[in-house]
């Protein structure tokens, strides 16, 4: 590895690049002004800033506000990049915290009981496979069940065979079923054409800020999840075993009842109502930049919105709308 550059500024010593140093230097002066002001001064376009930004706006160093771009000085900038790399060191120590504490599970995973130990050991009732067409697996299944559908669909709106599962799930609520979906909260500005569709089939919609792994369970008989958890669709476990559905469906059910309702759906519109998805991202320390990511929206609707809560509630600070959210049962 070549030697690292010796440091001529703060921001170089922080490891950003002689080019985005400059840059920096140049927008020293400037902060609260206009962007289009600011681009001016630098001989580019608004866009063309801002896209030369961005190494600056990922570490909050600048931020595009109103249409008016903020730069922290070089003493804040050292600053904030200090409590992120010190928010990084926290959180790689807490996973190898957590991966110190799962090497005695890992230890015990050859371990069965011994003869005599126990009686009656008999298989679960299910199997893991691959193969097969999904759609045709699936509406089998569907069919032959009886009682309500429940999904969790973190990714299923990218899959080819989503219009043909819509239609099933219509003919499910036609024959008197329930259909009931978790979808995190980004489908609604990326996929409100799909969200829309399985509303108008009778599927009843939720969402969350995000989901980690597919899941599907058809009435108390059937639990199908990706092997291992996740987004793919095969392998996969099929099981009929009664206490792994019914832990499935308590998971379903505890995740349904902190879900965002989306009533626009039933007026055709996939417009997200993002205040309990915000402060649950909130909650659980994100910064502003990953809650734009997590949600599928601007970061300036992130603000937005957070500037408008705590309005809504009278807070001066983020922990007091959090506490008032708490208060209010928003959380």
């Amino acid at each position: 590895m070549p030697p690292r550059p010796q440091p001529v500024s703060a921001l170089t010593a922080l490891g950003f690049s002689a080019a985005i140093d400059r840059l920096y230097q140049r927008l020293q002066g400037q902060s609260g002004r206009e962007l289009v002001s600011v681009a001016a001064s630098l001989g580019s376009t608004p866009e063309e800033v801002v896209e030369e930004l961005a190494p600056l706006v990922e570490h909050g160093i600048v931020r595009f506000e109103d249409d008016r771009v903020h730069v922290l000085d070089p003493l804040g900038a050292v600053a904030v990049v200090l409590q992120q790399h010190a928010e990084a060191t926290a959180r790689v120590r807490q996973g190898l915290d957590l991966v110190a504490g799962a090497l005695p599970f890992v230890a015990a995973l050859g371990a069965k009981p011994a003869p005599g130990q126990v009686h009656g050991v008999e298989p679960i009732d299910g199997e893991v496979s691959s193969g097969g067409q999904p759609v045709a697996l699936l509406t089998d299944l569907i069919m032959r069940g009886k009682g309500e559908l429940m999904w969790l669909r973190p990714d299923a709106w990218r899959l080819p065979r989503e219009d043909l599962m819509a239609e099933v799930v219509r003919q499910v609520v036609r024959s008197g079923r329930r259909s009931r979906a978790i979808y995190p909260a980004r489908a609604l500005t990326e996929a409100p054409h799909t969200l829309r569709h399985r509303a108008e089939a009778g599927e009843e919609i939720r969402v969350v800020p995000e989901l980690p792994s597919r899941m599907f369970v058809i009435g108390t008989t059937h639990l199908i999840l990706p092997e291992p958890l996740g987004m793919s669709d095969e392998p996969r476990t099929l099981t009929r075993q009664r206490g792994l559905v019914e832990l499935g469906t308590w998971l379903f059910e505890t995740l349904w009842e902190r879900a965002a309702t989306v009533p626009e759906l039933d007026r055709g519109q996939a417009r997200p109502d993002l205040r309990r998805s915000l402060l649950q991202l909130l909650a659980a320390g994100q910064q502003d930049e990953q809650i734009a990511r997590t949600l599928g929206v601007s970061l300036r609707t992130v603000r937005r919105r957070i500037a408008g809560l705590m309005s809504d509630v009278g807070a001066d600070t983020r922990l007091q709308l959090g506490v008032e959210a708490v208060r209010r049962g928003w959380l």
